[in-house]
């Protein structure tokens, strides 16, 4: 019985690319939110559904015209997660991508030298050009966040 890691896995799956690494993350990310999506779900009452059935839409357009919008604060919520994970992320892309290609936490590991000797204002300008796009859309995004803590704060 032959025992597989997973960058020889990977690379019998040919998921040892950019494109390979996004289904990897895909499959690891999904737990994380089906578990929030399921929760922020089943706390949407009932009567909210049921007054849209009793308006006349049917299954799907209640889905997309009424709960779908209830969804942005939470759909926000997983997405700031998932990026912030994905952004900061070493150790997967280094076992599975190989050295093809390289992420931004792999890129700045690559700064320290050998013996110990590091380049300390080329690794200090490369991490503040990493946090840069990371804060960016976290300050555009944490709006919703609060919007959506509001709007469930409030129950009538």
């Amino acid at each position: 019985m032959v025992m597989f890691t997973m960058s020889k896995m990977a690379n019998v799956m040919r998921l040892d690319n950019p494109v390979g690494i996004i289904v990897i993350y895909l499959g690891f990310g999904a737990g994380l939110s089906v578990f929030i999506f399921s929760g922020f779900i089943k706390s949407i009452p009932l009567e909210i559904e049921e007054a849209a059935r009793m308006d006349g839409c049917n299954p799907i357009q209640t889905f997309f015209l009424i709960v779908f919008p209830i969804l942005k604060p939470i759909t926000i919520t997983v997405a700031i997660l998932n990026t912030m994970w994905i952004w900061n992320d070493y150790l997967l892309p280094y076992l599975v991508i190989g050295s093809n290609y390289r992420t931004i936490p792999i890129a700045v590991q690559y700064l320290q030298g050998g013996y110990g000797s590091k380049d300390m204002g080329a690794m200090m300008a490369m991490l503040v050009l990493a946090i840069i796009p990371i804060v960016i859309f976290y300050l555009t995004m944490q709006r919703y966040i609060i919007e959506g803590v509001v709007a469930g704060a409030v129950k009538g």
